[in-house]
């Protein structure tokens, strides 16, 4: 279990708090570029790490992220005019472009240089994968983006949505990386056999690889390594590839983004289907939201005949909604200091650790995983050893990315 202390610098992310710096200093996904469809469109608000904003796409096609609040009498620029190259405030006119520079301010006088002093705070943008990212941190300590796999492909190689749970980030990504849970939560008759023997996590140059291990009884071992890039990514070794993005809206509410992806091929029809199919990550959401149709005001649509019928242990329909469900039923934010972990929790237990290192780490000023772009070149992996040979020294081979015709 952790201590009420480490409990709190691990979940919560508004400004001034550790892990909120440790998150500033990476790219984050602020919406999907489709939200601002053209230039001068209507600006959206987006929530980050506690602190509300409105994007917009100006009259040259960039995007900027800015405060919500106007800095004259604080009214929400969400109601704001996009146009002329900057979003106008419409409570009295001041208008800011996608660098904060305040470049109107018609209720002051002509010949007045006020303008000139005030900025309203702005965040760098770039679009990549279809996606909208932004730069929250320090400005000299600004990362390149990184070579993140589901970015580089074409559109027509991935299928990405989003949806809200209503939880902190912590519990979302910790589902992710939470083996023994696969067996129940998303199955149906429970099989012990399927359960690993060995869990592990090993520190990496992106992040970490959380790896889990099976004796085959034959000689070998079957080892999966799960990939998580710092500071809430993880990608997935299905078919075809999918990734998660765990973007904490706020503390107590996190914006998952769900991916899947192929390096190698456009998707057919058959697989937008299967992916469209809400029975894997992602989730059929309430028209024109971000939140899931099956959701806690309706107890996720739970079928209890189903359950008890054993083709479904939770008798709740879709992967990414039973993952919703359960992690939403500990609450806003997960007591940790109640919890009684055993070994098949080896891997979330090593995981803390290594997160709070990491806040220390970046404290001291020590240089952050993931802050070389190749580094975000690793997928996921399965694979097979000799009983004899240690997984460790075979990481690098399976997870690499070196070129997508050698893919694994």
């Amino acid at each position: 279990m952790l201590s009420r202390e480490e409990n709190e610098s691990l979940t919560r992310v508004g400004p001034g708090t550790k892990m909120g710096a440790l998150m500033r200093r990476y790219w984050i996904p602020a919406c999907f570029s489709k939200a601002l469809p053209a230039p001068d469109c209507a600006p959206i608000r987006v929530k980050l790490l506690c602190e509300s904003l409105v994007a917009f796409r100006d009259s040259k096609g960039r995007v900027g992220l800015v405060d919500e609040f106007c800095p004259h009498r604080t009214a929400s620029l969400f109601f704001g005019r996009n146009e002329e190259c900057g979003l106008r405030c419409v409570y009295h006119g001041w208008k800011f472009d996608v660098d904060g520079a305040c470049v109107d301010m018609p209720s002051e006088p002509g010949e007045s240089s006020f303008k000139n002093k005030v900025r309203i705070k702005a965040y760098p943008c770039v679009e990549r994968g279809g996606v909208v990212w932004t730069y929250m941190g320090p400005p000299d300590k600004k990362p390149e983006f990184p070579d993140l796999e589901w970015t580089m492909v074409p559109e027509s190689h991935r299928f990405a949505t989003r949806h809200i749970q209503e939880c902190n980030w912590l519990q979302a990504t910790e589902g992710g990386f939470d083996t023994s849970h696969l067996t129940f939560l998303h199955g149906g008759t429970v099989l012990p056999t399927r359960l690993p023997a060995r869990y592990d996590v090993v520190p990496m140059d992106f992040g970490f690889v959380a790896v889990t291990g099976r004796d085959l009884a034959d000689g070998n071992w079957e080892w999966t390594a799960n990939v998580m890039l710092m500071p809430f990514h993880k990608i997935i070794a299905s078919n075809p590839m999918g990734a998660h993005v765990w973007v904490p809206i706020d503390d107590e509410n996190t914006m998952n983004y769900s991916v899947d992806f192929n390096p190698l091929r456009p998707f057919t029809e058959a697989d937008l289907e299967r992916s469209k199919s809400w029975r894997g990550i992602h989730t059929r959401n309430v028209p024109g939201t971000d939140r899931a149709a099956q959701n806690k005001d309706n107890d996720y649509l739970i079928d209890r005949a189903l359950q008890a019928g054993g083709t479904s242990y939770t008798g709740i329909f879709g992967l990414g909604v039973q993952d919703c469900g359960i992690q939403e039923s500990m609450g806003p934010i997960a007591d940790r200091t109640i919890e009684h972990l055993g070994v098949s929790d080896t891997i979330i237990i090593k995981l803390r650790r290594l997160l709070l290192q990491t806040l220390d780490s970046a404290a001291d000023g020590a240089t952050l995983p993931g802050m070389n772009p190749a580094s975000w070149r690793v997928r996921s992996a399965r694979f097979k050893l000799p009983a004899s040979e240690s997984y460790e020294p075979a990481l690098d081979r399976f997870v690499r990315v070196r070129e997508p015709e050698a893919a694994k």
